[in-house]
């Protein structure tokens, strides 16, 4: 939020720079995200008098003589501006100076008269209209004629100022105006706050037939409407188009610029209606039918649900609760008469509505944040103030209220001295704690240690109690005064991680170190990202927990794999030119407990990894998950997967532990591959693997503690066995046969298949296998070996 300094010392009496300032608002509790200087970096530029005008003859500059005060009473420069004369006062850059944005400016000939700076438009000072009259002429700014030669221009056009972008967060929407951040300013420096006036006369006109009604008072808890007729729609003053102006809005006229000026300085978002345009005689506030249209100030049409809230004339929507008006009742220079609008919307109503719709405005976002009903009868005052101050209408007597009921009273709590103070952990003083409170306008009455506390109206944040006292309290003391101490179950542990935290930590560095980057991504997709891997509507990974408030369509359900993540890495590599990588993502997936969903869901870690580019094949693939095997001290088995609809069924496997699947390793099916978003020159060749592991599982099998073993004293013996076998056995069957066959077996690789349908038959295969015999108790001879092959031949008939 934008909060002009100027705009802050009409309420506050403010000693000190913005500077100081922005750290006072910091210390406690406001971030400010930037300040501003107007003057951007500007220096010497000041104001000037023409006192020579002469044309250059054939060309269209004009070689001036300025008076500039101290500065000179003869500098030359020229201008190609045809709307400087003699006698003007203009704003002069002189020689050496620097323009709003770090332009810099130095004397230079032009055509061939030397010229000793330039006189500036309101464009090249940055600003505009609504910050200096005339401003906006394409020219040269013309000031008054009592600008004394040689002032700064920052003093005259009012741009030696600063704006404060203050991070309001959610919890104080009380603080989402100039007149909020005040109070909080009082508060730090001691000083009293200015309250803007609220007051105005009502002339005896009563308007008849004329009735508010709300239907739909859980959504609108307050409603005020009042009648303002004899519009004379025109200008607004210079002293509020200025302050609309540093807030970022543009003057329109000065009915409108009241309800935007009212947002910005109570926080109280308003509506004015052209009573002309209401096809009835009033106005209903209620939920929007099915295939309700409405179309908004900005021409945007809009189809409506019962979800959103709208305000109608009794047959059709004349604005968006909260969010915008309708383009129907809208406020132009022929209008008469209106209907001053202020309200408390329900703050998750106008979320839902504005996020749905797409149709986010400064209203919505105050509305978002929450609006108290202290605030909607202050916003109504101070509108109608003002139409009386600038003379733009007559306030009649017809005024409307539309209360749900709520307290008018703020909150009401009881607290002690010492239970403050148990909570920080210090003793702040008694008369500090009754100073600082009363300084933030809560009402105290104290008796002995106990405090009866209420709270401002706007003050809505206010639930807990002492807790939320202590807050207020110490935010306006000091963190500073702070002793850090342990909290009384407190005790001091060895710190670091946990067994399992350990492990998930060097299973990534594992994953690094074979070449993988790490990913992380959103827990939640849509059923389309299930569809892209033609997972079939019977299959687990459908079993889905839905988001019930979905922020957008493509977040609608909690993951149950997280092949569709990874993939979404490697096409989006992929498209920016990424032509090979590994990544690899640690997370959790969800499956609901039961559907409807009623409890909390199951939680599994998986580990995802993926390959993608020319230098990748399956047995590179396939390598990763033997380095994971081999890092946890366990084996893994493979069979043949022909059943997982996003792997291609010749080249995917089953990883298993024991009998058991935890995994499944393979390349992108052609088919998954084909219908990607990508180039079709980039999917030739495309060679995609996924893997994706059952974290959870897999360290069931993994020893809790694992034991240094010395080195073997004995060494390793190593045979090579070639078998002959049918087409259809694959390397892991006799992998597993191999390995069962003698506990010597420590290691069996596969190092070459070879098929000739001559010399080896058809439908035959040759494997050739390098297997690896260790004994710790002793040396392994000849005979050793000789039998442990044996066997193996044995259990491989």
């Amino acid at each position: 939020m934008k909060v002009p300094f100027s705009w802050l010392k009409e309420y506050v009496d403010i000693d000190m720079t913005a500077q100081e300032l922005e750290k006072k608002l910091f210390s406690c509790g406001f971030e400010v995200e930037e300040l501003i200087d107007l003057r951007d970096g500007m220096d010497r530029v000041v104001v000037g008098i023409v006192t020579e005008a002469v044309k250059q003859e054939g060309t269209h500059l004009t070689i001036c003589k300025l008076d500039c005060g101290e500065y000179g009473k003869d500098i030359q420069i020229s201008t190609g501006a045809d709307n400087i004369f003699v006698g003007a006062h203009v704003p002069v850059a002189l020689d050496n100076s620097v323009l709003p944005g770090g332009f810099k400016i130095k004397k230079k000939a032009l055509q061939g008269i030397e010229s000793y700076g330039m006189l500036c438009s309101g464009e090249e000072l940055k600003i505009n209209d609504d910050i200096y009259p005339g401003a906006d002429v394409y020219g040269i700014l013309i000031l008054p004629e009592d600008t004394v030669p040689g002032t700064d221009i920052g003093e005259v056009v009012g741009i030696n100022d600063y704006i404060f972008d203050i991070s309001v967060t959610a919890n104080r929407p009380d603080c989402q105006s100039v007149l909020g951040i005040a109070r909080e300013v009082a508060a730090i420096l001691k000083k009293p706050l200015k309250m803007p006036a609220t007051d105005y006369k009502e002339s005896g006109y009563k308007l008849e037939d004329f009735g508010i009604r709300v239907d739909a008072p859980d959504l609108c808890p307050r409603y005020l409407g009042h009648y303002v007729r004899n519009i004379t729609p025109g200008e607004s003053p210079r002293w509020m188009k200025k302050h609309l102006a540093l807030c970022g809005l543009r003057s329109i006229s000065n009915v409108v610029d009241i309800t935007n000026y009212v947002m910005l300085e109570i926080g109280q978002p308003m509506h004015a209606f052209d009573m002309d345009t209401l096809q009835e005689k009033q106005i209903i506030v209620r939920r929007a039918a099915e295939g309700e249209k409405i179309q908004t100030l900005d021409e945007k049409e809009f189809t409506l649900n019962p979800n959103n809230l709208v305000i109608c004339d009794g047959n059709r929507p004349v604005a968006l609760a909260g969010i915008m008006g309708g383009l129907n009742s809208e406020i132009t220079g022929s209008t008469t008469q209106l209907l001053f609008e202020a309200a408390k919307f329900v703050r998750d109503s106008v979320r839902k509505t504005a996020r749905s719709l797409g149709q986010n405005t400064d209203s919505s976002s105050h509305f978002e944040k929450g609006i108290s009903e202290y605030t909607v009868e202050l916003g109504m005052k101070r509108a109608l103030h003002l139409i009386e101050e600038l003379g733009c209408g007559e306030i009649t007597s017809t005024s409307f209220d539309c209360d749900a009921g709520e307290s008018k009273e703020g909150k009401h709590f009881t607290a002690t001295l010492s239970g403050i103070n148990k909570i920080l952990g210090i003793e702040v003083p008694e008369d500090a704690v009754m100073d600082i409170l009363g300084s933030l306008g809560f009402e105290v009455r104290k008796d002995g240690d106990t405090l009866e506390v209420t709270a401002p109206r706007y003050r809505e944040d206010i639930e807990i109690g002492e807790p939320d006292l202590a807050e207020e309290v110490i935010r306006e003391y000091g963190y500073d005064n702070l002793v850090p101490t342990f909290l009384d179950s407190a005790m001091v542990t060895s710190g670091g991680l946990k067994p399992d935290q350990k492990r998930r930590a060097r299973m990534k560095q594992i994953m690094v170190g074979d070449g993988y980057f790490e990913v992380s991504n959103l827990a939640m997709y849509s059923d389309e990202e299930l569809n892209r891997l033609h997972i079939k509507e019977d299959a687990p990974e459908r079993n889905v927990a839905r988001i019930q408030n979905p922020i957008t369509e493509k977040l609608t359900i909690m993951r149950t794999t997280l092949a569709p993540c990874l993939l979404n890495v490697v096409v989006d590599n992929l498209k920016m030119g990424t032509q090979a990588g590994r990544i690899f993502e640690m997370a959790n997936v969800y499956f609901p407990k039961q559907v409807p969903v009623t409890e909390s869901l199951t939680e599994i870690r998986h580990l995802g990894f993926a390959a993608f580019g020319n230098e990748e094949d399956f047995f590179t693939f396939k390598g990763t998950a033997e380095l994971i095997a081999e890092s946890l001290d366990i084996h893994f088995d493979y069979e043949r997967c022909q059943d997982v609809p996003y792997l291609h069924p010749g080249i995917a496997a089953y990883v298993m532990v024991n009998g058991e699947k935890i995994g499944t390793i393979g390349k992108l099916a052609n088919d998954v591959t084909a219908e990607l978003d990508l180039p079709k020159d980039s999917k030739d060749n495309l060679k995609i693997y996924l893997g994706e592991l059952d974290y959870d599982k897999l360290m069931q099998f993994v020893k809790k503690d694992f034991k240094f073993e010395n080195l073997p004293e004995f060494p390793e013996v190593t045979r090579d066995l070639a078998l002959v076998a049918d087409e259809q056995i694959t390397c892991g069957q006799i992998e597993k046969e191999i390995r069962h066959a003698s506990p010597a077996v420590t290691d069996v690789r596969l190092f070459d298949i070879y098929r000739d349908p001559v010399r080896i038959g058809i439908g035959k295969k040759n494997m050739a296998f390098r297997i690896t015999f260790l004994d710790r108790r002793k040396a392994l001879s000849p005979e050793d070996i000789n039998s442990f092959v044996k066997k193996i031949l044995g259990n491989l008939k």
